[in-house]
């Protein structure tokens, strides 16, 4: 292929973005490529959903959202306009001339990178790769994922990356509930295989996001997310640590955050809880862990935070049945009253929430165990099947003891405060500890 061919195929496909006719294609339409998609048809593009869910497929095309941050309004609006149609024949990646692809990165029972989501979308992609796509991977993983398993598999169909096709990373950062930053305007690293991948990636997400950030190679984007959210797990897991050596001094662990808080250089604050959860800073750091074991290299710093914020459930747990010793009172059939199950405040996302652990680690110990949260008025996982109780001056006086896991802004803490015979908040929620939390 001449130096002028493949120029004209990536121009081609940066002057569709530019006058917004190139079709975009969103593969996983959950938490991250539903709101991708809403962002791109929002400024003009058509945008094909894809996603193996039937039943999420049919939810979308008629307009209704799963996604809490995402108004079925919006949905039901952009489809209506013909900007936005969702598809589970994934035979039809071949249209598209953007596919991105926001598939879940699980991790294994041992803690190992689980890509079989990404290989499988991109033996989907392979399957109908043309000249002149884009391809990027926005799913956190480990560094190197991009270049090391995208590529063969797409330069297998005998297309050249650069040239025929393009391909690059970059990695999402949504954050659930935030009022403030949304997909639009945080900013958004990208990262190409080739200089010209990025230079169309730049293109292509240019319109619909409001700063890009370019980086030198997809392995530097990869490793942009995984540092966001390792130092975070590691400064959480230093406070977590605080928290505990706060108790064995008898100091209130959030009146010394604070006071360091004023520091104004030099201290960023993080505080305590019951643990960590989502799918982001739980699961990030042992990419990285995983990937530097490959090479020889033991993340020590990485994987002692882990083992800290994995350890804060049992250590509220134990925290609880201390408290209820000191009345006289076993843990076994005692009732116990949950506060919060989602894995942070204001949001439904259970997925991996401290709050499940909490109350299996309570059931382990022989307690009854209720819970309460405005946004999720059921819970499933596994083996724990429950219903959100009222939260009532009688179902507060009749626990044992409460425990607030997540701080959720629409809870009554003045009526838990009044009516709780025992609190123990991990979150602070009831201002530094007044009435009876501990």
């Amino acid at each position: 292929m001449t130096t002028a061919t493949a120029k004209s195929a990536a121009d081609s496909l940066i002057a569709k973005a530019q006058d917004r006719s190139a079709l975009i294609g969103i593969v996983g339409l959950g938490y991250v490529g539903l709101p991708l998609a809403m962002e791109f048809a929002r400024v003009g593009f058509r945008v094909l959903g894809f996603d193996v869910s039937k039943p999420l497929v049919d939810a979308v095309g008629a307009g209704r959202s799963h996604v809490q941050d995402v108004p079925s309004s919006e949905v039901a609006g952009f489809a209506k306009e013909g900007k936005f149609a969702a598809t589970t024949d994934l035979s039809r990646l071949r249209e598209p001339d953007v596919v991105s692809i926001c598939v879940p990165t699980p991790l294994s029972k041992t803690k190992d990178p689980d890509v079989s989501y990404v290989l499988a979308a991109t033996n989907s992609v392979k399957q109908s790769l043309r000249r002149g796509q884009l391809i990027v991977l926005e799913s956190t993983t480990y560094p190197g994922t991009t270049r090391e398993l995208m590529l063969p598999a797409l330069e297998g169909t005998g297309l050249k990356v650069g040239e025929d096709f393009f391909l690059a990373f970059s990695p999402e950062r949504v954050d659930p509930g935030n009022p403030k930053w949304n997909t639009h305007n945080t900013p958004k690293v990208v990262g190409g295989i080739t200089e010209t991948c990025r230079r169309v990636a730049l293109a292509i997400y240019g319109p619909a996001i409001e700063r890009l950030v370019p980086v030198s190679s997809t392995e530097a984007a990869e490793l942009v997310k995984i540092l966001e959210n390792t130092f975070r797990s590691v400064n959480i897991g230093l406070v977590n640590e605080m928290a505990i050596v706060c108790d064995k001094l008898g100091v209130n662990v959030w009146e010394v955050i604070d006071a360091a808080a004023t520091k104004p250089f030099g201290f960023m604050k993080f505080t305590p809880g019951p643990g960590v959860g989502g799918h982001c800073i739980p699961l990030d750091p042992h990419y990285l862990a995983w990937k530097m074991r490959t090479l020889n290299y033991r993340t020590r710093f990485i994987e002692l935070a882990g083992e800290i914020n994995a350890a804060m459930p049992e250590y509220w747990v134990a925290r609880a049945v201390d408290r209820l010793n000191e009345q006289s009172k076993a843990v076994r059939g005692s009732r116990m009253l949950v506060l919060g199950v989602a894995y942070k405040k204001n949001i439904e996302d259970i997925r991996e929430s401290p709050a499940l652990d909490v109350i299996r680690l309570l059931r382990r110990h022989g307690a009854i165990v209720d819970y309460h949260d405005p946004h999720v008025p059921k819970l499933k996982d596994d083996d724990l099947e429950l219903k959100s109780v009222p939260l009532t001056p009688e179902a507060l006086k009749g626990a044992d003891c409460v425990l607030i896991v997540t701080d959720h802004s629409d809870v009554d803490y003045g009526l838990v405060a009044r009516h709780a015979r025992l609190v123990v908040d991990t979150r602070n929620a009831l201002a530094g500890g007044r009435g009876k939390s501990v």
